[in-house]
């Protein structure tokens, strides 16, 4: 009994030595409030975050390659294809504006944005205009 009772005495001791250091490593005011800030924030409906996150607009081959490319490179349910003059001809003809206001609120099978809902009216125009660049 001796024995187990020296192991115990000098496995604690072991342990004390090793987490000692670690535990007293900075105990100033500033390096306890680092270690315990809050990891996120909370805001309710209706009042503004307090850090707001802006996100760089993508280009418009990022839109057209992310959104776009399924129905736009291959011609789904009539969607004109990317860089063929004769399915946007008559679309071009229309106008910039119609062009827009199509994509960017739909028109026939295509829905509101192509389905991008986060996109911007601005990255819609660039997607539109990198499609038709080759013209």
């Amino acid at each position: 009994m001796d024995f187990s009772f020296r192991q115990f005495l000098f496995a604690t001791v072991v342990a004390f030595t090793i987490a000692a250091p670690t535990v007293a490593d900075d105990m100033t005011d500033e390096a306890i409030a680092e270690r315990i800030k809050p990891v996120g924030s909370l805001h309710l409906e209706g009042e503004a975050p307090i850090v707001e996150v802006t996100v760089a607009p993508r280009n418009g081959d990022a839109v057209y390659n992310t959104f776009c490319a399924s129905c736009h490179t291959s011609g789904v349910m009539g969607a004109p294809k990317k860089d063929d003059a004769g399915d946007w001809s008559a679309r071009i003809a229309q106008g910039k504006d119609v062009l827009a206001d199509h994509a960017i609120n739909g028109f026939n099978a295509m829905p509101a944005k192509g389905a991008c809902i986060d996109c911007s009216d601005e990255e819609i125009v660039a997607a539109i205009n990198y499609m038709i660049a080759g013209l």
